[in-house]
């Protein structure tokens, strides 16, 4: 059994994969695996695996023979992987060289389920440290206590699943697979769920990997109906908090979280396709009804006027209807 599987998705990254897959071969020392898998890419994506595959002989190539998206391609990593600890990369980030091996050895000291840790932000030839808002670190904590506390930034609103190493037991009842509905804000709920369901973790000050931002493919640009999975996603989320002992302490935070989301994407709604725009707003509504409405009213007192203002109009124009 390998100490580590790294789990790659990729599709349709042929400009960023020989950077990607490069940095692979960087931190190939040591007991590890990789895992790359190739979700239907269309372009060069798949000429580039197989040449970097050849020079990496711990690298397993997995293909899907239709697009299923990232939950399911990391899904696929997951099953595959045999490592004791795993971790994710995207298909246009990578790793500076022996990140691997300082991420793993910090892990192991600590004796935790999950570490997490601070990345750099690289857009263009920029380069900024985007650190994990802990404030704990170096030190074994509650994974609850990352979630708390609804009018401040916190671990559960670092939705980065790269910038972290799993132990093998947190998969080992598919509790913590993505959830494959999901094409966007699968990272969100999973990152909840993470700390939810583990006893033990981290926050490391590493940052040895690159996330890549701005890129035209990347998710996080697209203005079609995918930008509106938040709401399944935390839906679902609410849902399962509600039956959680801590349902009090920590429903506040998932519905401000929720509130900041449907806000963010309502003041943008100009540029999504007008389909997207119509339904985001008639969402928007029907969601704002949806959550606790004594947790609502509260965390609408709490937010700045502008948001709080937005979504009491949304929230007023459903009940008018």
């Amino acid at each position: 059994m390998p100490k580590l599987s790294v789990v790659v998705p990729l599709h349709n990254v042929a400009p960023y994969a020989d950077t990607t897959l490069g940095s692979l071969a960087r931190n190939a020392a040591g007991d590890v695996e990789f895992l790359l898998v190739d979700d239907c890419s269309t372009d060069e994506t798949p000429a580039v695996i197989d040449r970097w595959a050849a020079r990496l002989p711990q690298a397993r190539v997995i293909r899907h023979e239709v697009n299923v998206g990232i939950a399911t391609a990391r899904n696929s990593g997951i099953e595959a992987a045999d490592g004791e600890y795993l971790t994710f990369l995207d298909g246009d980030d990578w790793y500076a060289p022996g990140h691997l091996d300082r991420l793993l050895r910090a892990t192991e000291e600590l004796g935790v389920d999950f570490v997490r840790h601070d990345h750099v932000q690289a857009t263009g030839t920029g380069r900024v440290v985007r650190r994990a808002p802990a404030r704990i670190r170096d030190r074994a904590t509650d994974p609850r206590e990352g979630i708390a506390y609804p009018g401040m930034e916190t671990m559960v609103d670092y939705p980065f699943v790269w910038a972290g190493l799993y132990h093998r037991r947190l998969f080992e009842d598919g509790d913590m697979l993505f959830d494959p509905a999901l094409r966007t804000a699968e990272d969100r709920l999973w990152t909840w769920r993470l700390h939810l369901r583990a006893r033990s973790c981290a926050v490391l000050g590493l940052h040895g990997i690159f996330y890549r931002r701005g890129v035209t493919t990347s998710l996080t640009q697209i203005k079609d109906s995918r930008q509106l999975d938040f709401f399944p996603a935390y839906d679902t989320l609410l849902a399962e908090l509600e039956q959680d002992r801590d349902a009090e302490l920590l429903l506040p935070k998932a519905v401000r979280t929720y509130c900041a989301l449907i806000a963010f994407h309502t003041e943008k709604a100009e540029e999504y396709e007008a389909a997207t725009a119509r339904r985001l707003r008639q969402e928007s509504a029907a969601a704002l009804h949806r959550m606790p409405p004594h947790v609502l009213d509260h965390i609408l007192t709490t937010m700045d006027t502008k948001r709080s203002t937005l979504l009491r109009r949304l929230r007023d124009k459903q009940k008018a209807a």
